[in-house]
């Protein structure tokens, strides 16, 4: 019988709640999200005029500029595979160049180096580019 003020009994088990993640899985998470950075369209663009200047950067800079080179399009190709990007064939062959180009080392010798640079610095802005074409950038800088 019911009546005011008495409470309806539910008898059916409920099943515990679990956390979808563990504690490792958790530290890991926010490990990745204190290691992140913005999407810096300003300095993708002061690398690659620093690289396809007429006058090419000094000796002791290469090795930093290929490693950011290197790390913009790492940034490129994860925005251009969240975006499904690789559905435009041009992206798509850009993200496949990306990826072949930053697996490769830094060789040795000034003007392989340079060439090398040069190389990383057209994939960065031909790539930057189409994503803002295909509209998977909001802006270019």
């Amino acid at each position: 019988m019911t009546g005011p003020g008495s409470l309806q009994r539910f008898t059916q088990p409920v099943q515990q709640w679990t956390p979808p993640l563990d504690s490792g899985q958790l530290t890991t998470v926010l490990d990745r999200l204190r290691g992140w950075t913005a999407f810096d369209g300003g300095a993708l663009l002061d690398d690659v005029a620093a690289v396809l200047d007429d006058v090419p950067p000094a000796e002791g800079e290469t090795a930093q500029l290929a490693e950011r080179l290197r790390e913009h399009l790492a940034r490129l190709v994860t925005i251009a595979v969240a975006g499904e990007a690789e559905r435009d064939t041009a992206a798509a062959q850009l993200v496949l160049r990306a990826r072949a180009l930053h697996t490769d080392p830094l060789p040795h010798g000034r003007q392989a180096a340079i060439g090398h640079l040069r190389r990383l610095g057209w994939t960065v802005n031909e790539l930057h580019d189409r994503l803002a074409a295909i509209r998977c950038l909001k802006e270019a800088a």
